[in-house]
């Protein structure tokens, strides 16, 4: 079979419709090798968070003309807004209080020292242990007190005296003391007699003079309905001094003698500070000595003079315990402390 150059007649026999499709694939053919020789566009930035209605219209605009092959090559697309924190940037955000501070809100809440003293603090603010409310050092305690015996069944006897004492350091002083007694005759006295037909062999006291040490171990406070508070302290006396008893005689016929006896003492009170020059105080104190009582076998053959009964009187050792309440002036009245807090 010979091949050759198509005629005229023969194109003429060619399909219409097979002439379209080889235009249609010479026309694709040209798009794709112009396609091809355009350099490629960078990546289409994220959209914006919020449509433009402008650029809505323009994608319709384009949609209705076609595709466009064709742009501005040196026009770069401008980065839209993603709605995403830049962690970058020239300026220096370091952190800073101030800049904190400066950048505080409208709401937070400002102090206002105007109205309103601010006192500076210092070390003197400081309090680990509270200071002694009432200090007694190179202080003079004058305290007028009354008393009363409490282990005489016999005879009772009350007393109304007064101390004067110095406070050598806050808790050690020396002082002195002095008393004056009354008596009263108790019932047992009369029933004895009565019922043993014997009278008992009592004696009185005239009066009293010690000098005396005191010795302050234990301060506290207590509160008085959870409101006020009441500083105390518990002192201990030893002392020594000198009692005049006097005897009295069982048969009023016969006159009476008296001694003076070396009388040591101890005992133990509490101190209530109520201001810096005024305090309350209670104790117990016991009295010791050896009193003489009237002969037992006196009457008017035997000792029936003092000075004879006195030589031969009866001995024994006497426990005079006397409870005390009285009340303590401050001389000075106020004081300094000299010390820190």
């Amino acid at each position: 079979m010979i091949f050759g150059a198509p005629s005229e007649a023969s194109m003429r026999r060619i399909h219409p419709g097979i002439l379209a499709v080889l235009s249609s694939i010479v026309l694709v053919g040209g798009l794709t090798s112009r396609v091809a020789a355009q350099p490629k566009k960078p990546p289409a930035p994220a959209p914006a968070p919020a449509p433009d209605k402008d650029k809505n219209k323009d994608k319709d605009k384009g949609d209705d003309d076609g595709i466009e092959m064709e742009g501005d090559e040196d026009k770069q697309p401008e980065p839209a807004d993603s709605g995403e924190i830049e962690m970058g940037g020239d300026e220096d955000n370091s952190a800073n209080l101030d800049t904190d501070i400066a950048g505080a809100t409208d709401d937070t809440v400002k102090v206002d020292t105007t109205t309103r003293t601010v006192k500076p603090v210092s070390w003197q603010d400081i309090v680990v242990v509270m200071r002694k409310p009432f200090l007694k050092i190179r202080r003079t305690d004058l305290m007028p007190f009354l008393a009363t015996t409490m282990n005489d069944n016999m005879i009772r006897h009350y007393a109304a005296g007064a101390e004067f004492n110095y406070f050598l350091t806050d808790v050690l002083s020396v002082g002195v003391e002095g008393q004056y007694y009354t008596h009263q005759i108790r019932e047992p006295f009369d029933l004895v007699g009565r019922q043993a037909r014997r009278l008992p062999t009592i004696n009185k006291y005239n009066f009293s003079a010690a000098l005396n040490f005191h010795y302050v171990p234990v301060y506290g406070k207590f509160a008085i309905l959870d409101k006020h508070l009441v500083h105390w302290e518990t002192y201990f006396t030893a002392g020594v001094g000198v009692t005049q008893s006097e005897v009295v005689p069982r048969d009023p016929r016969f006159g009476a003698f008296t001694n003076l006896l070396i009388t040591p003492n101890v005992g133990a009170a509490m101190r209530f500070f109520i201001f810096k020059w005024f305090t309350v105080n209670v104790g117990i104190r016991d009295y010791i000595f050896l009193d003489q009582f009237e002969p037992t076998d006196r009457n008017a053959m035997t000792n029936p003079t003092p000075e004879m009964a006195k030589e031969h009187a009866d001995s024994a050792l006497i426990n005079n315990v006397m409870f005390q309440a009285g009340v303590s002036f401050w001389i000075p009245p106020t004081f300094e402390y000299t010390t820190f807090r």
